[in-house]
């Protein structure tokens, strides 16, 4: 009998996106999982659409919009309470190849120290352009990168599992023994740099974070409008802080991401060039002043 896995699916207010993902699933060839979709409190008839369209997916409605962390600490609660082996959290704008589940749970069952795996990542508009194969730390500086961001796939990251300091929570696979021993979620951070410092946590309790080439899956996203949306810049302005404190990463990256912000604020102020980006400004001090407060969880309206 092959490991049970629970997918993962949150969905807030994203009707379409998580019935196409849901269709895709349906197409897997692992022949021992189940998929619970998290809705977080959809208004635009998720929920009676989900129900219909898929009767036999579990569906559980958190009653209220718990961020990225909150409604998927729910669905893990529930997956490891009825016995799963491994956990995957799902992005719902996302469509799998057919085998990407058979080939990541190989992976993991032929090394019990891999505690997470993620896939290959592609734009699901440009089938061939990776998102993301992975992600990396710079630890003096405070960063996090997508590795391989906006590159043709050319197989230049092999075949093989390969180590990388974090995977994206848009498809996430860790053993039932990673959630036990790393814990779940920071919901302080309710969406953006959950993952990675959940990632940190899960590489100090033992366990090794891999990216797993050969397993493929198409992302519905468009970095322009993310890194022009206010919201966004909120989490990861504030984020980027909470992570480094939470993962207490020490002054040095603390005050390069200072200076850096600061150097940011201050360009998109005084050149031309940026004009685009003046209205952010305000975001971004909120931000850096939430943060200070110790102000977390969701943004405050």
């Amino acid at each position: 009998m092959k490991p049970a896995v629970s997918i993962i699916v949150l969905n807030y207010n994203g009707c379409e996106d998580t019935l196409a993902c849901l269709r895709s699933l349906e197409h897997l060839t692992y022949p021992n999982f189940t998929v619970i979709v998290v809705d977080n409190h959809s208004s635009d008839g998720s929920v009676e659409a989900v129900r219909a369209a898929h009767p036999n997916v579990k569906l559980i409605e958190t009653g209220a919009n718990l961020g990225f962390t909150g409604g998927n600490n729910v669905g893990i609660r529930y997956a490891l309470q009825h016995g799963a082996d491994y956990v995957m959290l799902l992005n719902n704008d996302t469509v799998a190849a057919p085998d990407m589940l058979d080939v990541m749970i190989e992976v993991m069952e032929a090394a019990p120290d891999i505690g997470v795996t993620g896939p290959m990542i592609y734009y699901y508009s440009a089938p061939d352009i990776i998102w993301s194969a992975g992600g990396a730390i710079d630890w003096a500086r405070g960063t996090t990168d997508m590795i391989g961001l906006n590159e043709e796939d050319k197989a230049q990251f092999g075949l093989s599992p390969r180590p990388v300091d974090f995977v994206t929570g848009c498809c996430l696979l860790a053993r039932r023994e990673t959630w036990e021993r790393a814990g779940l979620l920071d919901e302080k951070f309710f969406m953006y740099y959950e993952e990675t410092e959940w990632c940190v946590r899960a590489g100090h309790a033992g366990f090794r974070i891999v990216h797993v080439p050969m397993a493929m899956l198409w992302h519905k996203i468009s970095i322009e409008s993310r890194a022009s949306s206010p919201r966004a810049h909120y989490y990861m302005t504030r984020n980027r802080l909470l992570f480094l404190r939470r993962t207490r990463a020490g002054l040095r990256p603390l005050m390069f991401t200072l200076i850096e912000y600061t150097r940011m604020i201050v360009s998109w102020s005084v050149y031309a060039r940026w004009r685009e980006k003046r209205p952010l400004r305000h975001i971004m001090l909120r931000a850096i002043k939430d943060f200070s407060l110790g102000r977390f969880g969701p943004m405050a309206v």
